[in-house]
């Protein structure tokens, strides 16, 4: 099997194990899939093409920024917007825009969650209620459940700036991928904890069931130790691909190689 094109970051499917298929290009049009779990304990080859092409222009670029794009989109593109890094920023819900109303009312004005997921550790995260359970694959997250469902997103935002004065909400992405957890608390027992300082104001937005969704991954073995990898200073991957976790390929050799980072990039997938 061998498949050359623009990558994007994996399709995801929660299963009793999270099946994952690696989307190609051709610049901007949708082209083929590999099915990745397939290739999971196979000697697999990705060779980068020396070519990235902005995932918003289509246009040749040397280097990208976000996620795949030109510097230009980047600065304008809605995709980039910074309410998707800062909830609580977003105003489209007072038919305000930061740089796309029709954008951010599809995107920002819609039903929200506030999570708790198990990476490394339980962190606090927001996103719109349609993407779940994707965000919590993409994160690695072992496990999640729901704090709070709100209508738009600025809402959302303002719940994690205050939980996140008492819990982290980045994931360390070394214990995610080594399956290490330094939690001390289960995610209802942290749930229960951080309710005691969520302010009034917020409490009719709280979701009272603890279902917790547990999240399993294909995965052979976990490295001791991880070394990313990138394809502009590694244009060649040969290896034994072990696991895919998150948005990470894991190579026997314990190096990993986060897909999302490299969308935009043009390889060629071999087995």
């Amino acid at each position: 099997m061998e498949k050359t094109g623009n990558i994007r970051k994996m399709r995801t499917s929660l299963q009793d194990e999270v099946q994952y298929k690696l989307p190609l290009y051709d610049v901007l049009e949708e082209d083929e899939f590999v099915e990745m779990n397939d290739l999971i304990g196979k000697e697999i080859s990705l060779r980068f093409q020396g070519q990235i092409n902005c995932v918003v222009t289509g246009k040749k670029i040397k280097k990208t920024f976000g996620e795949g794009m030109s510097w230009d989109a980047f600065r304008t593109s809605p995709n980039a917007v910074e309410s998707i890094i800062r909830p609580e920023l977003s105003r489209i819900h007072e038919g305000i825009a930061l740089r796309d109303k029709e954008w951010e009312e599809k995107h920002h004005n819609q039903p929200h969650i506030v999570y708790l997921s198990l990476t490394g550790g339980i962190k606090v995260g927001v996103t719109r209620e349609t993407n779940i359970p994707y965000r919590w694959i993409d994160q690695g997250a072992v496990g999640a459940l729901l704090l709070a469902e709100v209508p738009y997103r600025q809402l959302a935002g303002l719940i994690e700036v205050e939980m996140k004065q008492h819990i982290a909400d980045k994931t360390n992405w070394r214990h995610m991928l080594t399956n290490r957890f330094t939690n001390e608390m289960s995610l209802t027992e942290t749930k229960e904890h951080l309710l005691d300082f969520m302010p009034e104001e917020y409490h009719d937005f709280v979701v009272m069931e603890d279902e917790v969704t547990e999240i399993k991954y294909p995965v052979l073995e976990y490295p001791e130790k991880v070394k990313s990898v990138k394809l502009d200073k590694v244009p060649v991957i040969e290896q034994k691909l072990v696991g895919i976790k998150g948005q990470y390929l894991i190579f026997e050799d314990s190096t990993v190689m986060n897909v999302r980072s490299h969308a935009g990039y043009k390889v060629t997938v071999e087995v």
